[in-house]
């Protein structure tokens, strides 16, 4: 019995790290042509930009309900949004990243009390880095 156990422990060491679904990808564009596709896809998608800086390079979206209720005054639920990075790499060259926050949501009487969850789950950040780059 222990050596199965090492030998499941000696063969699990040798995979190599899974790719965390790395939701990063650099395209031949220039910073503005990535900027306003950005956002334009995300319009498409329907994530509402909620804040972004393009001098420091983010943008931030609102957040979208993935479960629960929301009566107004009172919502309890799980939310997520997204931060897109763009990052020129000189010449025509943007690296595009897109990391994305889940978290649980409770409202009571306007005032949100937000508890971060953590994820292995990248599919829609891959989703969204996917989209950018087929309409790049």
């Amino acid at each position: 019995m222990k050596i199965v156990a090492f030998v499941l422990v000696s063969l699990v060491a040798l995979i190599p790290p899974a790719d965390a679904g790395s939701a990063s990808q650099t395209f031949s564009v220039s910073l503005d042509r990535a900027w306003s596709t950005t956002e334009k896809v995300l319009d498409v998608l329907g994530w509402e930009i909620d804040k972004n800086d393009r001098t420091v390079g983010w943008l931030t979206t609102d957040s979208r309900k993935l479960d629960g209720e929301d009566y107004g005054v009172y919502a309890k639920g799980t939310r997520h949004r997204l931060r897109i990075h763009l990052k020129a790499e000189g010449g025509n060259r943007t690296t595009i990243t897109v990391e994305r926050s889940v978290f649980k949501r409770e409202r009571i009487l306007w005032i949100d009390t937000d508890e971060p969850l953590a994820t292995q789950d990248q599919t829609v950040e891959r989703g969204v880095l996917a989209a950018i780059g087929k309409s790049l």
